[in-house]
């Protein structure tokens, strides 16, 4: 059961055990009453309450000041299954760990599988690492891809691993 990070724990606010929350996900709702989490010190963690808009949380058996410090900085982790349950995704959208080792194609050509995801202020990039037979060409290595629908991205299909796109081998060449 593979672990995704969701968020850090700051500083204790107020005295009522809550814990300022640095949310690093694009599912905000996940941190509801009873989710539970496992931090980085193997802690499970389940939400008393949660206030969005104040970025605060509580949970239960942490309901003073001085047993919440103790998990300030702490890492919350969920599972890839409790994801897939409680986050609802739109259209091309598609959670990183599905997305990470998907063969890349352009046409009918192997530009490589996907290593890891960037997340920058415009757009996400996909890293991929580029096939064994382009890099005995002289291609680079690694490379990036924009994920943007029907610039770059034209189909994702999960169930199979493998994401078509156009206009990548460009940025391969010259990356």
């Amino acid at each position: 059961m593979s672990k995704v990070y969701v968020a850090k724990l700051g500083k204790a606010v107020g005295l009522q055990g809550h814990l300022r929350l640095f949310i690093d996900s694009d599912f905000p709702e996940q941190f509801k009453k009873g989710a539970v989490f496992t931090t980085n010190r193997n802690l499970e963690i389940k939400v008393l309450d949660y206030n969005k808009e104040r970025e605060l949380v509580r949970f239960e058996n942490y309901l003073d000041v001085e047993v919440a410090k103790k998990l300030t900085n702490s890492e919350l982790f969920t599972t890839q299954e409790a994801t897939k349950e409680f986050c609802k995704l739109k259209e091309n959208e598609f959670f990183w760990f599905d997305l990470i080792s998907c063969e890349i194609f352009e046409n009918d050509l192997l530009l490589g599988k996907v290593k890891d995801i960037h997340r920058y202020p415009l757009n996400d990039y996909l890293e991929i690492e580029t096939s064994r037979e382009l890099i005995s060409k002289e291609l680079p290595k690694v490379f990036l891809i924009p994920h943007i629908f029907d610039k770059f991205i034209e189909k994702v299909d999960i169930e199979n691993k493998r994401i078509f796109v156009k206009n990548a081998f460009d940025i391969l060449e010259n990356s």
